[in-house]
């Protein structure tokens, strides 16, 4: 059995930046996503078009992207709450507007969340619904997608169980069945990281068994408790060639927002760790490793921190020989030392070599 095809969803403009400083100048957002663009990423969230009142650090937003050279390849998205906000958006038409990539339905399990969050209840999303199937039939739909906020659990409301998952998620699935319309996707979003590896796998497996049409699955999973990685794994081994699956990521991990209760330190997994682990398990993702962890480099120079992904502070595994780390490298103590994997030996060339004679390479050792 093969794995699924993996796309990819870069959130740092929207997701990581929507919880750092206010005074990040438009300039450099604009130069962060002009180098972001060209990293071969399949799908770019550039940002939120809603009200400063909320979220300031989108409040330039416009101009960001006045300044953006949209680059062939990657598609670019956004977020945007409300119909003003899709006409704030609409400005570039080079943009996939909310909506374009189809039509959906959706609830947060934790109603605490979705008041704090979007200033609604859980009751207003379902009531949305009918309205959204309505124009699906009008616009002669044949697929929908279902999906779940706070699907994993809930900071101010405690964990949710697959049942309830379900429950939520039936609901849904017969209102578009009853229009006339496939399901054939589905989505959870976990704002309060509760994401936890066997919830995901015992509940993918539910749907699975449930709705066999559904042959998408989207994750939005973040990593305050450190299962964001484990949690992506699990959800990619859970299902088979037969399927896709996307993924929300922040290059560096950065993310976070400011309603769930833990601020910066929610974050996501990081692109780069996806990368690596995706490409370690012959998985394709499309993206220049290489220059992915450029960009986060740079991403860390204008927070004035080191993001939280790994790959890009202790480099890819060196998966050929020559990528192997030299036998006789100096010590490595310090991050900056550990830049050696793409900035050469000469940034450790001050540390000691304390073995008493050079050591062999492998190669040497073996006599080939």
């Amino acid at each position: 059995m093969g794995y699924p095809r993996v796309q990819l969803r870069e959130e740092v403009m929207r997701e990581g930046m929507q919880i750092e400083s206010v005074d990040i100048p438009v300039d450099v957002k604009a130069d962060l996503l002009q180098e972001l663009a060209e990293c071969g990423l399949p799908a770019i969230n550039v940002g939120s078009f809603v009200s400063p009142r909320y979220t300031p650090q989108m409040a330039g937003i416009e101009e960001v992207l006045r300044r953006f050279k949209p680059v062939k390849g990657p598609s670019y998205y956004c977020l945007a709450m409300n119909q003003r906000g899709i006409d704030r958006a609409a400005e570039f038409p080079w943009l996939d507007l909310p909506g374009k990539g189809g039509f959906s339905t959706g609830a947060h399990l934790c109603d605490t969340f979705i008041r704090r969050n979007a200033n609604r209840s859980q009751d207003d999303e379902i009531a949305n619904w009918k309205r959204t199937i309505q124009r699906a039939v009008d616009a002669g739909a044949t697929e929908a997608r279902i999906s779940i906020g706070a699907a994993w659990g809930s900071n101010f409301e405690g964990p949710f169980t697959t049942e309830q998952r379900m429950t939520m998620l039936r609901r849904q699935h017969e209102a578009w069945q009853e229009a006339g319309i496939r399901v054939t996707a589905v989505a959870f979003a976990d704002p309060m990281s509760w994401c936890m590896p066997h919830w995901v796998e015992e509940t993918i497996a539910a749907v699975r068994e449930e709705w066999p049409g559904i042959r998408k699955v989207a994750q939005h999973l973040h990593d305050g408790r450190g299962m964001a990685l484990p949690s992506t794994y699990a959800t990619i081994n859970a299902l088979d060639e037969t399927f896709e699956v996307s993924f929300d990521v922040t290059a560096g991990g950065i993310g976070g927002c400011p309603y769930c209760g833990n601020g910066r330190a929610t974050g996501m997994a990081a692109t780069e760790d996806v990368v690596m682990m995706c490409t370690a398990m012959g998985i394709p993702t499309g993206v220049d490793l290489g220059r992915l962890i450029e960009f986060v480099q740079k991403l860390d120079g204008v927070l004035g921190r080191l993001s939280p992904g790994h790959v890009s502070k202790a480099g890819p595994l060196p998966l050929s020989p020559d990528e192997y780390y030299d036998p006789n490298l100096p010590l490595v103590e310090t991050h900056e030392e550990a830049q050696h994997f793409r900035l050469g030996s000469a940034v450790v060339e001050h540390q000691t070599r304390p073995w008493k004679e050079p050591i062999p390479s492998p190669r040497d050792r073996s006599g080939s």
